[in-house]
């Protein structure tokens, strides 16, 4: 015959409900400072705004109709055409002279090395300069053909490379020692596991790297290389010093 257990009841019984912790206070976080530095911020560029529309010694109606001229106009289209035909020589000659210094090839490497040495070691005006005044260099002729052998053709040098034409080569070689560095930098931030997965499917080189390498190297490739596209529109203008009427020389 069974007893009841009146502590055995007790702690059957379901416990009674804790008390519910009562809500956080959060408390915003002030900071004064930010709100002051903005304020600063908005009275000096209110000053800025104010003289530069309200000066009269700038004369901006006559600004406006300068900026329309014909020869402001093609002048800043040279400009355009400069950096796009200088910066397309220099990713490409950038691309082809990182794989040349990533290749086990010593020779390969080595002149991608001195390359690169020589166009960032010389300024960018004394390499405008020697290709504006490559006929007194070279000759009146470039010929074409077998080294030490006979040549194929000739063409006249100062038809050739033009004032224009020399501007761009200056630039675009100049800046194809700058990216080969930004473009070495992306392919060594892609892992080399990478590469040995491709390797082991029998991918070959070359495939590895159009393939698998250097779409991975463009997240840190395509950053620095805007930045040397605005730098190369800006640095179009000391091709004014041999004669080309881009922007800076058009607005004289």
């Amino acid at each position: 015959m069974s007893e009841n257990n009146p502590a055995a009841g007790a702690d059957d019984a379901p416990a009674a409900a804790a008390p519910r912790p009562a809500a956080i206070r959060a408390v915003p976080v002030r900071h004064p400072g930010r709100w002051i530095s903005a304020a600063i911020l908005l009275v000096l560029l209110a000053m800025l705004g104010n003289m530069l529309m309200f000066n009269g010694t700038f004369r901006w109606d006559l600004v406006w109709q300068w900026v329309r001229w014909h020869t402001i106009v093609n002048g800043a289209w040279v400009t355009l055409q400069l950096t796009f035909f200088a910066m397309l020589i220099g990713v490409v000659g950038g691309v082809l002279l990182a794989v040349m210094r990533l290749s086990e090839n010593p020779i390969s490497g080595g002149v991608a090395w001195l390359y690169t040495w020589f166009f960032r070691g010389t300024p960018v005006l004394v390499q405008l300069l020697f290709w504006n005044n490559i006929a007194k260099l070279v000759g009146r002729q470039i010929s074409i053909g077998i080294p030490f052998g006979p040549a194929f053709f000739h063409v006249d040098t100062n038809a050739t490379i033009t004032k224009f034409i020399a501007a761009v080569l200056a630039l675009g070689l100049n800046e194809a020692a700058y990216m080969s560095e930004i473009v070495r930098a992306g392919i060594l931030s892609v892992d080399e596991g990478q590469t040995e997965a491709a390797a082991s499917l029998g991918m070959r080189r070359d495939r590895i790297m159009r393939r698998i390498v250097l779409p991975q190297a463009m997240r840190v490739i395509i950053p620095p290389t805007g930045n040397e596209t605005i730098s190369m529109l800006k640095t179009s203008s000391l091709a004014s010093v041999i004669g080309v009427v881009e922007l800076t020389d058009a607005s004289e």
